[in-house]
């Protein structure tokens, strides 16, 4: 999994990729001309290390993201030019987007507009993505007019319907409403094949305060859902600088540290809980002497498709799955505990796998 953070100069986006990914990317002197910042976590998963800790296994493996800090927007910004420039393509392969909102004062660190304002910065963002959408579909519609005038009148069905489409997407566009919001039925994405819009994207909006604030995180995180929050999008607030510093203590002293402040959760896992909530995804797990490990689908996926996350030759042969679930397993203390009180279960290729599903494919090939 791919997430893609983006962001207006100085809207602190380097620290808040440092402070998920524990990173030690330069922050404060970012530039468009930059290459991204890459980092690659492992999903924080209590399930994983208690079955380690009963199977001890001789290998213990996490779910992973990967975070791109793609480079703040240039001087262009504003003026329908798309964030971050050269990396319009880059950005269109992200599963999903990280939206840094400067929220917080400081005196240091100058904003390159006038004043602290929130909405606004997430406004122009919204249209910048929009922006670039906007120029792939005016050059899908000029190749579309060119095919027409060449093409024969029995064969032109699918462009005419492609044309409507995208002239429809256009309009909506236009009127503000995200590509992710439209309603397009997945006939119509094959007409679509190949196109790769940034407003398609799920968006993760990360609004980035001050430590002063941050006994009022909830309450102001409450406050943006309300306002942005709707279908591929939601909001987190985040303090960045304050999440980054803790990386340099240990687990307990930044844990003490934190509810100190008056905050539950780290602020890396709040963000993957959150990603993983936009895309859909849940994880199963498997265990064993060997190895103990979390692996990622999306919700609704099929025991056969989940044993293709494992191995293609497991979804090919498939048979049937062993199922249990992760706080059974727990209670029971053993697979055989489990087995004998009838909660270990066997489920076919309909089943669709639960998040927290501990799965042993069976499989012929």
């Amino acid at each position: 999994m791919q997430l893609g953070i983006i962001g207006l100069a100085r809207s602190g986006k380097t620290t808040v990729f440092n402070a998920v990914t524990r990173g030690s990317a330069q922050v404060g002197a970012y530039s468009a001309g930059t290459q991204p910042n890459v980092g690659v976590v492992n999903v924080p998963d209590e399930r994983v290390d208690r079955l380690a800790a009963l199977y001890k296994p001789k290998k213990t493996t996490y779910a992973t993201i990967q975070y791109v800090d793609f480079p703040a927007a240039g001087e262009s910004f504003g003026k329908g030019e798309g964030p971050a420039g050269k990396f319009i393509n880059d950005l269109a392969r992200m599963d999903a987007l990280i939206h840094v909102v400067r929220a917080f004062e400081d005196e240091t660190v100058p904003h390159p507009d006038a004043g602290i304002d929130p909405h606004r910065d997430i406004a122009t963002m919204d249209l910048e993505l929009a922006f670039a959408d906007l120029a792939i579909i005016e050059r899908r519609l000029q190749r579309i007019e060119a095919e027409m005038r060449s093409i024969k009148a029995g064969e032109r069905d699918v462009l005419m319907r492609t044309r409507d489409l995208l002239s429809r997407m256009k309009a909506e566009l236009e009127g503000e409403t995200p590509i992710r919001e439209q309603a397009i039925s997945p006939d119509d994405w094959k007409l679509l094949e190949g196109s790769q819009f940034l407003t398609a994207a799920p968006l993760l909006l990360t609004i980035n305060i001050g430590e002063g604030d941050l006994g009022s995180r909830a309450a102001l995180e409450a406050d943006y859902r309300e306002r942005y929050a709707r279908p591929g999008r939601d909001v987190a607030v985040f303090c960045g600088k304050f999440e980054m510093e803790l990386n340099e203590l240990g687990d307990e002293e930044a844990a003490e540290f934190r509810a100190s402040a008056g905050v539950t959760e780290s602020g890396m896992a709040n963000a993957i809980r959150m990603s993983y909530g936009l895309l859909g995804l849940i994880s199963f797990l498997t265990a064993g002497p060997d190895e103990c490990r979390a692996w990622t689908v999306e919700r609704g996926a099929t025991a056969p498709e989940a044993a293709g996350k494992i191995h293609s030759d497991l979804r090919r042969g498939f048979i049937r799955a062993e199922v249990i679930r992760f706080d059974d397993l727990m209670a029971c203390g053993s697979e055989a505990e489990a087995r004998k009180r009838g909660l270990l279960r066997t489920e076919g290729k309909q089943y669709a796998v639960q998040d927290g599903d501990i799965l042993n494919i069976l499989f012929n090939v």
